[in-house]
C-alpha cells in the first residue's frame, strides 16, 4: 500500500525545496553506503531498492511535481487525482470506491498489467565510466510465450469470458450505511482479474502466457557516469502474464577504482611525484592523462610540494553534455634515498653553502635592527 511508504524526500534526507544537484548529491551518498556489494547488514538491500525508487521519482520533473501534490497517490495508475481534485471521477460513489478499494489492498481493473521490473550489478572499469561504454549481458526473465502469443490457450482454441465476473474482472458488492450506497469492489478470484478464463491451456507455457528464458541484452551506459548510477533500459524487465507491458531493466553501476587517477565529480585528480633538484630548478615533464596519452606540464623552478596544476578539459565528460571536467596535476617532492657518494658530498656542499647563505642573512638582520634602533636613540 502507497501509504505505508516513506515519505521520498525523507528516504533521500533532502528538505522539499531541494535542487535536482542536491538530490543526485544526497542519491550518489546513499547508493555508495547501501549498496549490497558494499554493506551486508541486514537490510542494506531493502534500503537500496527504497533510495532507487525515491530518485526515480523526485529525479524526473513530472513524477515529482505529482508526487508533490498528491504524495504516493499521485503516483499510481499514471498519477490519481488528490482529494482536492474529483475531476477524473464519474460520481461521488467512484471516488468513494477507488480510495477504500486502495485502501483494501485491492485496484480497479484497468486491463492488462505492466510486468515486473529488473535489476542487474554490472562493474565496469574507470576508463568505461569516463568515456562510456557498449556492454552485453545476460539475465533470466519472463517472456511472452512464442506459442500462445501471451494469452495462455493453447493455439486453435480460445478462451471464453469468466461467468463469475461477466468478463469484467471485478466483484462489486454494494453496501447501504447512513452516508449512503457504498461500492466494495475485489478482483474476481476465478479469472484473477483478466475477465476471460481458459479452457484449454496452452501446453508450452501451461496458461501462464509467458516462459522463464535467459535474454541477452545490449546495454548503452552513457560517459561520465559514476558509481552507484543506474541506467535504466526501457522495455528490457519481465512480461506481466498474458501479455502487458514489460517492465523495465535497471542496471546499477559499480565502477573499479583506477590505479593512480581519483575522480571527484566531474574532475580528475592524479598525483604526480617530482625530485628536489625538479622542484628547485623546474622542469618540463610528461604527465599522463585519461584519454592514454600524454601533455606537456611546465614545472616552475621553487615549485612547493603539494602544488596543483589544471589542465582544462581533460577531465570527466558530463552526462549527456559536451561539457567536461579538468585534470589537476598535484606533485608530490620525493626525498631521495639511497644516495651515492658523489651525490651525498654534493649535498653536503648545497648544505653548507645554504647555511652560510642562512648565517649572513641573519646577520645583516641584526645589522639593519642594530642600525634603525641606533637612529630612533639619536
Amino acid at each position: 500500500m502507497a501509504a505505508s511508504k516513506r515519505d521520498y524526500y525523507e528516504v533521500l534526507g533532502v528538505s522539499r525545496t531541494a535542487t535536482d544537484e542536491e538530490i543526485k548529491k544526497a542519491f550518489r551518498r546513499l547508493a555508495k553506503q547501501y549498496h549490497p556489494d558494499a554493506n551486508k547488514e541486514q537490510g542494506a538491500e531493502a534500503r537500496f531498492i527504497e533510495i532507487n525508487e525515491a530518485y526515480e521519482v523526485l529525479s524526473d520533473t513530472q513524477k515529482r511535481a505529482a508526487y508533490d501534490r498528491y504524495g504516493h497517490a499521485g503516483l499510481g495508475n499514471g498519477g490519481a487525482a488528490g482529494f482536492n481534485d474529483f475531476s477524473g471521477f464519474g460520481s461521488i460513489n467512484d471516488l468513494f470506491e477507488t480510495f477504500f478499494a486502495s485502501s483494501a489492498g485491492t485496484q480497479r481493473r484497468t486491463g492488462t498489467q505492466r510486468g515486473a521490473d529488473l535489476r542487474y550489478d554490472l562493474t565496469i572499469t574507470f576508463e568505461e565510466a569516463v568515456f562510456g561504454c557498449q556492454k552485453e549481458i545476460e539475465l533470466p526473465r519472463w517472456e511472452t510465450c512464442s506459442s500462445c502469443k501471451g494469452n495462455g490457450a493453447q493455439p486453435g482454441t480460445s478462451t471464453s469470458r469468466c461467468p463469475t465476473c461477466q468478463g469484467t474482472g471485478e466483484i462489486r458488492r454494494i453496501q447501504q450505511s447512513i452516508f449512503g450506497q457504498f461500492v466494495n469492489v475485489t478482483m474476481c478470484d476465478r479469472c484473477h482479474g483478466e475477465g476471460r478464463v481458459i479452457t484449454t491451456p496452452c501446453e508450452k507455457c501451461r496458461g501462464q502466457g509467458r516462459v522463464r528464458n535467459n535474454r541477452r541484452v545490449i546495454v548503452n551506459i552513457p560517459a561520465g557516469v559514476d558509481d552507484g548510477i543506474n541506467v535504466r533500459v526501457t522495455g528490457e524487465g519481465e512480461v506481466s502474464s498474458r501479455g502487458g507491458t514489460p517492465g523495465n531493466l535497471y542496471v546499477i553501476l559499480t565502477v573499479k577504482p583506477h590505479p593512480f587517477f581519483k575522480r571527484q565529480g566531474n574532475d580528475i585528480i592524479y598525483e604526480m611525484p617530482i625530485s628536489f633538484t625538479q622542484a628547485a630548478l623546474g622542469d618540463e615533464v610528461e604527465v599522463p592523462t585519461v584519454d592514454g596519452k600524454t601533455t606537456a606540464l611546465k614545472i616552475p623552478a621553487g615549485t612547493q610540494s603539494s602544488r596543483s596544476f589544471r589542465l582544462k578539459g581533460l577531465g570527466v565528460p558530463v552526462v549527456h553534455s559536451s561539457a567536461r571536467g579538468d585534470e589537476h596535476i598535484i606533485v608530490k617532492v620525493v626525498t631521495p634515498t639511497n644516495l651515492t657518494p658523489e651525490q651525498k658530498h654534493m649535498l653536503e656542499e648545497f648544505a653548507r653553502l645554504e647555511k652560510e647563505q642562512s648565517e649572513q642573512n641573519d646577520k645583516n638582520i641584526f645589522r639593519n635592527l642594530f642600525d634603525k634602533t641606533k637612529d630612533v636613540f639619536q
